[in-house]
């Protein structure tokens, strides 16, 4: 499964085409945030996607959970979105 990581900073028209250039491919993707910020950024790129991926027929849905990620050492709490067509 592919997997995108967003941060606060990330633009959510690039993730959501990157998403769906990803969904398209695979039909299974996989979103990582970590922090308020980023898991904004994150949902808006999954509505933005939806948009871009709707007129082919494919309705996207996004399951959320936590995941453990190491960075620099340190082990942090992410939010993983899955996101599947319906």
């Amino acid at each position: 499964m592919e997997v995108l990581k967003v941060s606060a900073k990330s633009n959510p028209n690039s993730v959501a085409g990157a998403l769906a250039g990803v969904l398209r491919e695979t039909s299974t993707a996989e979103i990582q945030a970590i922090g308020a910020g980023a898991l904004n950024q994150a949902v808006k790129a999954i509505a933005i996607a939806r948009g871009f991926v709707a007129p082919t027929g494919i309705d996207l849905v996004c399951i959320p959970a936590f995941t453990d990620v190491i960075i620099d050492g340190d082990k942090k709490t992410a939010i993983k979105l899955i996101i599947q067509p319906r």
